[in-house]
């Protein structure tokens, strides 16, 4: 049976699952309350056996950023499924269902972090762009910038973080997961976690800060995010986190969008060489770990402006999402024939236009192509994609975008 989450009868059966699976730990009541929270801050599903929830899904409302525009966008959070209930099909199934349900009621695009590639693939995911995590000595960060002392923040000021979470400097591809709860359960989340910050504001506002695990007496320590909202916010936390190295020895960062932070390290490769192989290895790790579909099509690409010439071309999509959704459902996917423009003015009809080249594509490799992860050209020798060699070359003059970053985990 799939059925709404019921709080009262499903929250004990819900942790349970979220034990089994490594999510929590007993003894953590407060991380068990904040959770329970989290999962009823949007959309959520189970799916039932023998009247207990083995399954969840759960989403939470969102938006992308795609260049200067803001895409509803359904953020899928957890999808868990307990030790009884292993392939028996409940997650691809109520994760189909979550997000047609979605869908239905206005996303425009749905994206999740996954445990593995190709998972997802079946219900029209594509992977997102590469993100990089540096780690580093914090000691040699060249930041020609002098910090200031900063305020502590803690689990109980999840509420001014969220909020300087929401007014941060976004670029392309940036979410913005809108329940409060969602950063409250990040922070409480978070095993000996700190922060570090600045109330700037006009009104004495939270404007920049870190949000930090620590670990040890000499680390290493991990940002698990850094919210800023100028150039010179940004230094500053770096300057910060320089400010720590005569003790910690390691930090780990994820790139920040738009930003090269191999060139805040000094002499980064020496660095790579001295310590290989130690408990405090300077290293580069790379994942594309994040995955997206349009739910919408239309009305993406009508929020679509690009400059330079239009391409307009007839685009065969297929979803394979609609396999896993009733035939009665409000929302089926997105396969079909349709013409396409990509310019300055964008969008998708139904049908087929005569004389104009083909293109035909799974909905995750198109997602992937517009949103810039991959260019036309790579992704027909890597995904489902496929067209004449003119129209991809095109495609790929047309689709010069900046990396697409989330820069908040899901």
């Amino acid at each position: 049976m799939f059925r709404d989450y019921d709080p009262e009868k499903d929250k004990e059966a819900v942790l349970r699952i979220w034990r089994e699976v490594g999510w929590i730990e007993e003894g953590k009541d407060r991380l068990a309350e904040v959770l329970a929270r989290f999962i009823s801050c949007g959309r959520a599903l189970v799916a039932e056996i023998d009247g207990a929830a083995e399954c969840l899904v759960n989403t939470a409302p969102a938006t992308m950023r795609y260049l200067d525009q803001d895409l509803a966008f359904s953020a899928v959070l957890g999808v868990t499924t307990s030790r009884i209930a292993r392939k028996q099909g409940l997650a691809s199934r109520l994760a189909a269902l979550a997000v047609g349900q979605d869908a239905a009621a206005g996303a425009q695009l749905a994206g999740l972090g996954i445990f593995e590639q190709g998972f997802y693939n079946q219900l029209g995911f594509g992977s997102g762009g590469y993100e990089y995590w540096f780690a580093f000595d914090p000691a040699r960060l060249r930041v020609d910038v002098k910090a200031r002392v900063p305020r502590r923040l803690t689990t109980d000021d999840w509420a001014a973080a969220h909020a300087a979470r929401l007014a941060r400097l976004r670029g392309h591809g940036s979410l913005n997961v809108f329940p409060a709860v969602v950063t409250e359960a990040d922070m409480v989340w978070t095993d000996d976690g700190f922060g570090l910050g600045y109330y700037d504001g006009p009104a004495g506002e939270l404007t920049h800060y870190l949000w930090c695990k620590a670990k040890g007496q000499s680390g290493p320590y991990s940002v698990r995010w850094a919210s800023f909202q100028t150039r010179e916010q940004f230094l500053e936390l770096m300057a910060l986190l320089r400010n720590l190295g005569d003790q910690i020895r390691l930090v780990w960062v994820q790139e920040p969008p738009g930003v090269q932070l191999q060139d805040l390290i000094e002499q980064p490769f020496k660095q790579r060489q001295i310590s290989k192989r130690s408990d405090y290895e300077s290293t580069v790790h790379v994942s594309a770990y994040w995955q997206v579909r349009m739910c919408d099509l239309a009305g993406c690409l009508e929020r679509t402006h690009l400059p330079g010439d239009a391409v307009r071309f007839n685009l065969a999509l297929t979803d394979p999402i609609e396999r896993f959704l009733d035939d009665d459902a409000p929302w089926r996917g997105l396969a079909g024939d349709y013409v396409v423009t990509l310019g300055p003015s964008s969008g998708a009809e139904p049908g087929t236009g005569a004389g104009l080249p083909t293109l035909t594509a799974s909905v995750g490799a198109f997602t992937r192509m517009w949103l810039g992860a991959r260019p036309a050209t790579g992704l027909a020798m890597t995904d489902d994609l496929a067209g004449p060699q003119e129209l991809l070359e095109a495609l790929d003059w047309a689709l010069r975008l900046p990396d697409p970053k989330l820069d908040w985990e899901i």
